[in-house]
Formats: C-alpha cells, structure tokens, sequence
C-alpha cells in the first residue's frame, strides 16, 4: 500500500496536505478539528505588520498625546504579538503536526526579535509572506525582490527554524529569485500567495471586493512555475498554493514537482472532510500507478523530463485554438 509521507521544508509530513494561512486557522480548538481531518500541517492565520501599524497609529494620536501616544502603540504591537505567541503554544499542545507560523510584512525592522520568539513558542517553521504591488514610477527595479532577500537573511541570522517564503506572482523570473532564496537559507517556497481582488460595481459606480476565493483556473500558473523552478533550483522544497480544488490537483502539483500543497478555498466552500477524501484518491491513484511513496512520482512531469519542458514554457498558444472556430 502506497504511503503518502512526505518532507517538506525539513519537516516529516504524514500526507502532503497542508491548510493555508487563513480565518480556518486562527484558533487552537480549530486547528485541533483540522488536525483531526486528516490535514498534514497546519499554516497559522498570518499576523499582519500592516494592520498591527495602523491600528497602533489609529488608537495613538501623537498630537493630542505625544508621550501616551508611543506607549500606547508599543502596547498595542505587544499584545498581538502575545496573542499570536500564545496561539502557537496552544496549537502545539493539541496537535501533533507541524504548526508553521506566518508573518505577512514589508519591512524587516520588526520582525527579527519577533522571529525569536515564535521560535521560543514552539512553531516548527515560519512562512513569511511579502506581498505588495510595485506602483512607483520612481521604481528601481530589482529593489521588490531584493526586500524579500535582506528580510530573509535577518530573520535566518535569528531563527534556525525552517523559513518558508511565500512569494507573489508579480515576479519578472520567479526562478532567478528561488535560487536567491536558496542560496541565504530559505527552506521552502509557496507559489503562489493570492492577492486581494477587487472588482467595480457599475451600477453604483464604486470599487468593491471581488471573488476572495480561488479556482481551479488559478492552478496553472502554480504548475507552471513548480514545474520550471523545481527543475532548475532543486534542492529547495515546493508547495502549491492556490486553484487546488480537486484531489487530482495535488496529484498534478506533485507531479510538477511539489512536496506539498496549500488549500484554504477549497475548505470554505465545502468542509475539512475533502482532506481525508484527497488522501484516499492519492493513495488509490498511487496504488494504480504502481507508486509506493510520493518521491516516486515528485517532480516527474516539470522541464527536467524533455516532454514537459514544451508545456510549462511555452508562450505561444494560437495554434492550439486553430482548430475551433
């Protein structure tokens, strides 16, 4: 019978499931009924730089209470960073799988001492998550991805935790910077991190939220990078996130060359009882394969093999559509 043990940013998985960074995952009696689903690791609900600044800026008003005002913001910034650090501890007690912890920021400054203490809460890895669009016209280009680089190399410098990145899809060479990543002691990599979509309401005339939830048509760009990536940096693990809808999803990131996947969407729109019904249609799939562990089929179809270099590189689709008029 096949076993579905994977590794993943040096950490022993039991299945190549994990669950996302999301609301699913914000509280330890939560992520015990994930655990419990079957779910090979769990990633904590980020803990956002942005919105820890603007709402210690919000409730300190420097002109009214210049003193009051930084100490405020200091209490502020400490109680989420202890409600966070006690989500980790309280995580690990009630579950026996990897609990990564994540951070979603854009500068360095404050998450070096945090890094640390994520570590001394128990979290087996952390994921940081750089997500930000590049607007400027001033733009010095190369600066984006050089940002996710120095933010790498200070926290390594303070952790010896496994650091995962999560990166964007507004990357020019995803590969280039995968083999940065490497290269200053990243673990992993997720591709990708699903920006905020906005949509337009015509009738009122108004910018509203789009579809926050991911479909199966976000999975291609995923394999199509695991699958370059993962052939030309390979010494570094990959999880897809975003468009995994079906058990044949994961079986297609693997194949591409991932060690895990990330689903979140999936979860909300139906429940973590699709964790347990994608384990058993891989170990089925596996077992008509012939495939006794997931080693055996990872990274089968990225551009290391002659036939998949063709799909995941090209660029030119026109004539694939000759035909249907």
């Amino acid at each position: 019978m096949a076993t579905l043990e994977t590794t993943f940013a040096g950490l022993k998985l039991k299945n190549p499931i994990i669950v996302s960074s999301c609301g699913l995952t914000d509280s330890a009696d939560k992520n015990k009924k994930l655990c419990e689903a079957g779910a090979g690791a769990i990633v904590l609900k980020s803990l956002f730089e942005e919105q820890i600044m603007m709402e210690a800026d919000w409730m300190g008003d420097p002109n009214m209470y210049p003193e009051g005002s930084d100490y405020l913001a200091g209490y502020i910034r400490e109680h989420k960073l202890g409600e966070y650090l006690r989500l980790i501890s309280e995580s690990k007690k009630v579950c026996n799988i990897p609990i990564i912890a994540s951070i979603n920021c854009y500068q360095d400054a404050d998450w070096i001492n945090f890094a640390k203490k994520i570590e001394e809460a128990g979290a087996d890895a952390l994921e940081i998550n750089i997500l930000a669009l590049q607007t400027d016209v001033q733009y010095t280009y190369g600066s984006f991805e050089q940002r996710h680089i120095d933010i790498l190399r200070h926290i390594k410098n303070t952790v010896k935790i496994p650091v995962i990145m999560k990166l964007g899809d507004n990357l020019t060479n995803p590969v280039a910077l995968i083999n940065q990543l490497y290269a200053n002691g990243a673990a992993a990599v997720v591709l990708f991190n699903r920006f905020y979509q906005p949509d337009i309401n015509i009738d009122k005339m108004t910018q509203v939220a789009g579809d926050v939830f991911s479909n199966e048509a976000d999975l291609s760009k995923s394999l199509r990078w695991t699958g370059i990536a993962s052939a030309a940096v390979s010494k570094i693990d990959y999880a897809v996130s975003g468009g995994i809808h079906s058990a044949e999803g994961v079986v297609k990131a693997i194949l591409a060359g991932a060690s895990a996947v990330e689903i979140c969407s999936v979860l909300y729109k139906e429940s973590p009882a699709v964790i347990e019904q994608y384990n058993q249609f891989i170990a089925k799939w596996m077992d008509g394969k012939g495939m006794e562990n997931i080693a055996q089929f990872k990274g089968r179809l990225n551009v290391g093999d002659v036939k998949g270099v063709n799909t995941f590189e090209r660029t030119q689709f026109l004539k694939y559509f000759a035909s249907h008029e």
